[in-house]
């Protein structure tokens, strides 16, 4: 029988890398105006399979955080791009909320089970 962090083990995952790239893309949106600031960014995708091979969630993010290329630089250096960055703040969140519903659902179904409904 599997254990419970066998269980959770890809949505906790998933739902931590999901909120460390809120938390980063936030960030870049505070420092909008901010001079000389680079918008970083977590690859999510490769995390994930990084961390779901043994690595843990603290090297996948080191791992696979980079800085954002803008498509139009601006002359202070900052590379935020306001419209770029809230785009991917909301879909993020879309998916941090899918994450959070698919751990709920485990966790509905083991209560469930263990009142033999």
């Amino acid at each position: 029988m599997p254990s419970l962090d066998q269980i959770f083990a890809l949505n906790g995952e998933a739902l931590q890398l999901r909120s460390q790239r809120l938390n980063m893309l936030a960030s870049n949106i505070a420092n909008a105006s901010t001079p000389g600031y680079k918008a970083k960014d977590l690859d999510f995708d490769l995390a994930m399979k990084q961390a779901q091979n043994g690595s843990s969630l603290d090297q996948a993010m080191t791992d696979h955080t980079g800085y954002r290329v803008p498509l139009q630089p601006s002359l202070d250096g900052n590379t935020v791009e306001l419209s770029v960055e809230q785009t991917l703040f909301a879909e993020n969140a879309i998916q941090y909320r899918t994450t959070l519903s698919f751990l709920q659902g485990q966790v509905s179904s083991i209560r469930r089970a263990l009142k033999g409904e």
